[in-house]
C-alpha cells in the first residue's frame, strides 16, 4: 500500500513541475505570442514545444526569433486559388496543358465569351499557426542562426534586419516546404568563388546567375495563380513572377543573405501588377534585383509606380487591418497585416490630401486613392477620413488617380480624377460639355511612334475597326460616339478638360486612359 502511495504522491508531484514550468514560461511570452497561441487550438501543443526548446537552450537571441515567428504568425498561409465566371461556377483551367500563352489565352477567351469573365478566388487556407510543426521551426530557426554567424557577408546584420530578411521560413502564400539544407549544400562553397567574401552583393549575384541556368519566367503561370512551391518550380522550371522571387528568397536566405520581395498590387499606366526581390545590405542599403532574371544593380522597373510595398512578415502596427472598426469592410488585399509601404525608396513621392465636396457620412470612415488598371479603378492606398478631408501619404507622381469609398464592398467614386504632377501639385481633369475641343487621336493605348519623313504622326488604329470614345464626366465614363477608323488619324470633338478612354469594338480592357495635352495624346 505505502508502495502505491508513494507512486502516486510522485506522479502528483511531477504533474505539478509540469505545469508550473509550462506556466513559467507562459509568463513570460510576449503578448503577440500568447494570442498566437490562444488561438491557434490543437497546434498549440507545437508552438510551445518551440517556445521551451529555444528557452532551454539558453541561447536569447533563438528563443527571441521563435517569439518573433510564432508572434507574427497569424495571417500567414498556404492559399490555393480557383477559377470562377461571372456566376461563380468553377472554371477548370490547366495552364501547362497548353503549347504557349497566346494559345492558353485564346482558349480563355473563349469561355469568357460563353460564361462571361473569368477571375480567381481562394479555394482553400490553410493558417501556418494550425499546422506548422515544431520539428520544422526548430529546423528553420537554427539554420538561419547558423548561417547568420558563419557566412562571412552575413555577420554584420542586424538582428531586426535578420529577422525580417533570413529567419522568415515562406516568401508568399505557397504550401510549407523545406529548402534551407537543400541550397545551404548547394551554394556551400560560394565564398571561395568571390573576389570579396564579405560582399553579399556578389554573392547574390552568383547565386542568381546560378537559379538563371535552370527556371525561367513563362506567362502561362498568369493562369496557375496558386504560388507554386519549391518541388514544384524543381520539376517545372518556369513560373511567374511570385514563383521567381520566392525561388531567390529560398536560395539567399539559406545562405545568409536577407533577401524579401517588393510588389506593386497595380501598375499605374499599365495592366497587371508584380513582384521582384530587394537584398538588405549589413550596411542598410536596400537593392531592388529580379530572382532568376537580373541582378542586384542591374534591374529597373520599366512601367509607372503609384504604390510599393514589401512582403514583411512581421505585423505592420500602421496598416489599415489595425486601425478599421472590426465590422469596417475594405478592399481585400488592403486588409493584410504585413505589407510595409516603401514607395518613398523607389519614386519620387508626394503627399496628398483630398477634401470632400460634400459631408462624408460618419458611416464612412476611410477613402482610397485609385489607379486605373486592366479596365477598372483599383485602389491603390487608403486615407482616415478626418474634418472631411483624408490625407494618403508617400504618393507616387506623375499618375492619374481617383479618389473613392468602399461602399457594400463595391469602390465607388468619391471625387474627380486627377493628376499629381512631378512637383506634387494637384491638377484635376474637370470635363466642360459646354466648351468643345478636336482630339486627334492615333491609338487606343500607349504606342510605339513611327515618325514619317514630315515627322507627323501615323495612326495606330486599325482601318476598318469601329472605336468608341469615352470621357469621364463626375463619376462615370460617357460616351461622346463611335467611329470608324480609316488610314489617318481619328478626328473626334469631345467635350475638353476631361479624361479620356477609346475603346476598339471587342474590346479585351486593355485600352489605357488619356488626357488632351498640348494638340496630342498623353497617356496615364
Amino acid at each position: 500500500m505505502r508502495y502505491f502511495i508513494s507512486i502516486f504522491l510522485l506522479v502528483i508531484l511531477l504533474s505539478i513541475a509540469v505545469l508550473l514550468s509550462c506556466t513559467a514560461h507562459d509568463s513570460g511570452y510576449p503578448d503577440n505570442v500568447i494570442s498566437v497561441l490562444e488561438k491557434t487550438g490543437d497546434n498549440r501543443p507545437d508552438l510551445e514545444k518551440t517556445l521551451i526548446y529555444f528557452a532551454d537552450k539558453g541561447d536569447t537571441l533563438m528563443y527571441q526569433a521563435a517569439c518573433f515567428l510564432i508572434g507574427n504568425m497569424e495571417g500567414h498561409k498556404y492559399v490555393i486559388f480557383k477559377f470562377c465566371d461571372t456566376s461563380g461556377e468553377e472554371v477548370e483551367i490547366n495552364a501547362l496543358a497548353y503549347p504557349n500563352y497566346d494559345s492558353l489565352l485564346a482558349d480563355v477567351y473563349r469561355i469568357e465569351d460563353v460564361r462571361g469573365e473569368i477571375n480567381y478566388e481562394k479555394d482553400v487556407l490553410i493558417n501556418d499557426m494550425d499546422t506548422i510543426s515544431a520539428d520544422y521551426l526548430i529546423e528553420n530557426i537554427e539554420l538561419a542562426f547558423e548561417v547568420w554567424r558563419s557566412k562571412p557577408w552575413a555577420r554584420g546584420l542586424s538582428f531586426e534586419t535578420f529577422c525580417e530578411g533570413v529567419l522568415p521560413y515562406r516568401g508568399s502564400s505557397e504550401p510549407l516546404e523545406s529548402w534551407r539544407r537543400e541550397f545551404m549544400k548547394k551554394y556551400e562553397n560560394l565564398a571561395g568563388k568571390m573576389a570579396d567574401s564579405t560582399d553579399p552583393v556578389e554573392a547574390a549575384c552568383l547565386i542568381n546567375d546560378d537559379i538563371k541556368t535552370w527556371f525561367g519566367f513563362d506567362r502561362r503561370f498568369y493562369f496557375h495563380p496558386t504560388d507554386q512551391g519549391l518541388r514544384e518550380m524543381l520539376a517545372n522550371g518556369l513560373g511567374r513572377c511570385e514563383d521567381m522571387t520566392n525561388l531567390a528568397i529560398y536560395a539567399m536566405r539559406a545562405n545568409g543573405l536577407a533577401v524579401t520581395s517588393d510588389y506593386t498590387p497595380h501598375w499605374a499606366n499599365a495592366s497587371g501588377n508584380h513582384a521582384w526581390n530587394a537584398i538588405t545590405t549589413p550596411e542598410g542599403e536596400v537593392i531592388p534585383f529580379m530572382g532568376a532574371e537580373a541582378n542586384p544593380r542591374k534591374y529597373n522597373l520599366w512601367r509607372k509606380l503609384a504604390k510599393v510595398y514589401r512582403k514583411a512578415f512581421g505585423q505592420q502596427a500602421d496598416n489599415l487591418v489595425f486601425i478599421k472598426d472590426s465590422a469596417q469592410k475594405v478592399p481585400r488585399w488592403l486588409g493584410g497585416k504585413s505589407y510595409k509601404d516603401v514607395t518613398s525608396a523607389y519614386v519620387t513621392v508626394s503627399d496628398v490630401t483630398m477634401r470632400f465636396a460634400e459631408p462624408v457620412p460618419d458611416s464612412i470612415p476611410f477613402a482610397y486613392l485609385s489607379v486605373f488598371n486592366s479596365g477598372k479603378w483599383r485602389a491603390i492606398h487608403w486615407g482616415k477620413i478626418v474634418d472631411n478631408a483624408a490625407l494618403f501619404s508617400d504618393m507616387g507622381t506623375g499618375v492619374a488617380y481617383l479618389p473613392m469609398f468602399y461602399l457594400n464592398e463595391e469602390l465607388t467614386p468619391a471625387g474627380s480624377p486627377f493628376i499629381l504632377e512631378d512637383d506634387g501639385s494637384i491638377r484635376e481633369l474637370t470635363a466642360f460639355p459646354e466648351k468643345e475641343t478636336t482630339l486627334k487621336l492615333i491609338s487606343e493605348t500607349n504606342p510605339t511612334i513611327e515618325g514619317s519623313a514630315t515627322n507627323i504622326e501615323k495612326s495606330a488604329l486599325k482601318p476598318g475597326k469601329e472605336y468608341e470614345l469615352f470621357y469621364w464626366n463626375e463619376d462615370c465614363w460617357q460616351s461622346v460616339g463611335k467611329t470608324v477608323a480609316g488610314e489617318e488619324p481619328m478626328e473626334i470633338t469631345a467635350p475638353s478638360g476631361a479624361l479620356y478612354r477609346l475603346i476598339v469594338s471587342g474590346s479585351r480592357d486593355d485600352e489605357r486612359i488619356f488626357t488632351w495635352d498640348d494638340g496630342q495624346q498623353i497617356w496615364w
